[in-house]
């Protein structure tokens, strides 16, 4: 690619990885969530290999697997915190500490802390959307063939 196209992506990929979990953090205030971050982020990953090719990233599939493996294992354990309410209860929100400060009365004026577990889990969703969409990218550019570049 052309040094305007790599100079471009070296100043979009962190504000692009950084809007991912934005989108991700605000998840359970406004419209978007682990999915939808994750999908955002992993187009950061999909602009480093159009502009720099998949070689640049083939050193990080490890990165990547275990960043997916991370993002399953935590929403599974999530999922069974509350087991012993029932399975996925929302047992840190008014809890007090760092996610269970009381909610407000009346609409959440943007208190990211009153949520419990709900962006623990875009966390981990967005982890595994994160890694599955970038090894897919980047699986797609290492072993696509001659013809389909």
């Amino acid at each position: 690619m052309t040094v305007v196209v790599r100079t471009i992506t070296r100043i979009l990929f962190p504000i692009a990885l950084v809007f991912g979990g934005y989108v991700i953090m605000h998840g359970h205030l406004t419209p978007g969530g682990g999915f939808q971050g994750g999908a955002v982020a992993a187009s950061a990953l999909a602009m480093v290999v159009v502009a720099f090719g998949a070689k640049s990233l083939s050193g990080k599939k490890g990165l990547l697997s275990a960043l997916e493996s991370l993002g399953g294992v935590a929403f599974a354990a999530l999922g069974f915190l509350g087991l012993g309410v029932t399975f996925f209860a929302n047992v840190l929100a008014g809890s007090g500490g760092l996610f269970g400060n009381p909610v407000p009365y009346g609409p959440n004026p943007g208190d990211l802390n009153t949520a419990g577990t709900l962006p623990l889990m875009n966390w981990a969703v967005g982890f595994k959307v994160l890694a599955g969409l970038g090894a897919v990218v980047l699986l797609f550019a290492l072993f696509g063939g001659e013809h389909d570049r």
